[in-house]
């Protein structure tokens, strides 16, 4: 292996971030620090689809749907979300993607990972929370968020206002601004 060869291999592993690189969101390689933030070993996850790093394969689902678009049309895409650890702990982190092909944009992709939960709440939500939150932070109101998650608008008031407990906010307004990372 010659210098440049051993440089980039230095920058690709010990990047202050998670890289890793998939084909049709199946993982063919990643750094130690994108093992390590999941707790896992990387043989564990090389060779695996995404999905063992979501919650449920609706999840895995809804996250494809929501960057595809932005992939297609601009060949990148950023988001932050809540991620489940190997130990069922969460935690923030800002994911960037780009696409090599903006034809078939999940053939093959580089994503980053940053865990950003010292600069957001990183408190313990249910599945049935994370969704909620998803939904209304994605601008739904509960009637469209019951539709979109087949509850009813009194259960999903509900779950507002444990999350608003929870999050120890007053209103709905400081729930979204905690959840935005703004400190109140």
């Amino acid at each position: 292996m010659n210098e440049s060869e051993d440089l980039e291999r230095l920058a690709f592993e010990f990047a202050p971030v998670g890289i890793v690189l998939t084909e049709d969101r199946i993982i063919r390689q990643c750094n130690r620090q994108f093992a390590t933030m999941f707790g896992y070993e990387r043989d564990e996850l090389v060779g695996h689809s995404f999905r063992m790093l979501y919650a449920s394969s609706r999840e895995f689902d809804a996250v494809r749907e929501v960057g595809f678009k932005a992939l297609r049309e601009a060949g990148r895409y950023m988001d932050e979300r809540l991620m489940p650890r190997r130990d069922g702990s969460i935690f923030w982190c800002r994911v960037r993607v780009f696409t090599f092909d903006t034809e078939a944009p999940l053939a093959r992709t580089i994503l980053t990972f940053a865990d950003i939960s010292d600069m957001r709440p990183a408190i313990a939500l249910t599945n049935r929370e994370r969704h909620v939150v998803k939904c209304l932070a994605r601008g739904l109101t509960s009637k469209e968020t019951a539709r979109e998650l087949n509850l009813s608008p009194r259960t999903v008031e509900d779950y507002r206002a444990r999350l608003i407990k929870k999050f120890e906010v007053r209103n709905f307004s400081g729930l979204m601004a905690r959840l935005a990372g703004f400190s109140l």
